[in-house]
């Protein structure tokens, strides 16, 4: 992958120097010392400077990226990936249930990580693996992918300050409430490294807020909007129990198998601006087949964009 990025400094950035200048564009520490040490990385009316180097309005500041190297340790493997959208920044993809998304101990070549490597190999393009917001295993749903350094430092920022706006749908046992709030801290269950419990005295603040769009008389089952303040572990799958109305098919939680096999929770909605560009981009991806057992298939005019 090689991308020059090209700017022309206006009149407020008179004075400052390329280095304040390229962290205000949301450039890392660490992509900055990685672009002192390119050749022709940093360079201004064509010819190179150091990230000290002071600007004047009219200048061009050009900065070439380049990675010739794919992520090591990744074995290629084709498998099926629904993209719903790519350019030369980003990739959005809709993840299948069961598909990890990055390989660990006894999972090396069945992850969402192993197929990407594949995609770009068939394509001959280097690629480094990195996903911007995480989903469990057998969550389904949209994910952003960073196709570059420089994507991937401003997406991660825009995650820390909570700008990748994200939306969930998920199957609930019994008549949820019409809307509500839970807020209650969550912490890890003594002695399993996995599961996760309300702990209103050890547990980190998290923040829930659900809508219910849907009640099935004929299962007994909830289908329920989501959106999070934070973003902790098993967070939605946690709360939505200590309530009474935890999900289907959860192995850790609610092993109720009639329905569904995994739990049933969907990644439904992305909104964020492009990290580049900077136009507003928004992707929604269908209620998945196995959470259609409640008798719904669309959540079209379902879900109130205020919410």
């Amino acid at each position: 992958m090689k991308m020059t990025m090209t700017y022309t400094i206006k009149q407020p950035f008179e004075g400052v120097t390329v280095k304040q200048y390229l962290l205000n564009l949301g450039y890392s520490q660490s992509l900055i010392r990685q672009l002192r040490n390119t050749k022709n990385g940093i360079t201004v009316e064509g010819e190179p400077v150091y990230t000290t180097h002071v600007l004047k309005t009219g200048e061009f500041l050009s900065v070439f990226i380049c990675e010739d190297e794919s992520s090591k340790n990744i074995v290629p493997t084709p498998m099926p990936i629904q993209i719903q959208y790519e350019d030369e920044h980003i990739l959005v993809i809709n993840k299948a249930a069961g598909v990890p998304i990055h390989p660990s101990q006894g999972n090396f070549d069945h992850t969402l990580a192993n197929g990407m490597a594949y995609y770009f190999k068939e394509k001959n393009e280097a690629f480094i693996y990195r996903a911007i917001n995480r989903l469990d295993r057998d969550t389904t749903g949209l994910l952003v992918l960073a196709k570059n350094p420089l994507s991937a430092c401003i997406l991660s920022d825009m995650v820390k300050k909570r700008e990748l706006h994200r939306r969930y749908l998920a199957v609930v046992q019994g008549k949820l409430p019409l809307s509500g709030t839970i807020d209650a801290p969550i912490a890890r269950v003594d002695g399993s490294t996995i599961e996760r419990c309300v702990d209103r005295i050890n547990g980190e603040e998290a923040r829930t807020h659900y809508k219910r769009l849907y009640y099935d008389p004929v299962t007994g089952h909830s289908l329920a909007g989501l959106t999070l303040e934070t973003g902790r572990t098993h967070q939605i799958r946690v709360h939505l129990k200590s309530m009474g109305h935890p999900l289907p098919g959860d192995f850790l939680y609610h092993p109720d198998y009639r329905y569904i096999t995994r739990q049933a929770l969907h990644s439904f909605r992305l909104d964020f601006l492009h990290p580049i560009k900077k136009e507003p981009l928004s992707f929604e991806a269908p209620l998945p087949e196995d959470m259609q057992f409640i008798g719904i298939t669309s959540t079209e005019g379902l879900w109130d964009n205020d919410f």
